[in-house]
């Protein structure tokens, strides 16, 4: 059966700096909890198109990016007595400071499609981004998919959770890196 998970989060940098971070896949395990031990063991990057040129020279983060086609290998521990999983995820939708997707080409799941979608948004006065993750799941079919349903539902939430307590603190130290660049 086929479920829906959608979280969304603004937060107070600018578009071009937000979209940067998340499209570079060793971001990837400094935003989720520690205990799930993530991390990005293989990578085969592929170019994005051109990355648009803001007329702000403070708007210009350059990091590497995975674009479409690109593959990476990542490996985590979803329960502390069970060995590491891992799971392959390749870019199939990229478009610079809107939004991308990312599909499980192998792993846990049955399938497993994720999109990033950052978009500069104003809250309060201020501007910011909005970012909105859209995940759409299977878990393979069998008995234990019920009980593992709600466990898999669960971690989901706690890791948007922790994500979202700790990208502000991350993208803070990001911009300041990025100033010091200018």
């Amino acid at each position: 059966m086929l479920q829906h998970f959608e979280t969304s989060q603004w937060v107070p940098f600018p578009v071009e700096l937000v979209f940067a971070f998340f499209a570079n896949p060793h971001n990837l395990p400094p935003l989720m909890p520690p205990r799930l031990k993530v991390r990005v063991d293989q990578m085969r990057l592929k170019p994005p198109p051109p990355r648009p040129i803001a007329s702000d020279p403070a708007r210009r983060f350059l990091s590497p990016a995975a674009g479409f086609g690109s593959e990476f290998l990542i490996s985590f521990t979803p329960v502390r007595w069970l060995p590491r999983a891992s799971w392959t995820a390749r870019i199939i939708e990229f478009e610079w400071n809107s939004h991308f997707v990312d599909k499980m080409a192998s792993g846990p799941f049955k399938s497993f499609r994720h999109r990033h979608q950052i978009v500069s948004a104003i809250e309060n006065g201020e501007e910011g981004t909005s970012i909105t993750d859209v995940i759409d799941f299977e878990l393979p079919e069998g008995f234990l998919n019920a009980l593992a349903s709600s466990r898999v539902w669960r971690q989901m939430q706690e890791s948007f959770v922790f994500r979202q307590k700790r990208l502000p603190q991350i993208l803070a130290i990001a911009a300041r890196q990025a100033a010091r660049k200018q």
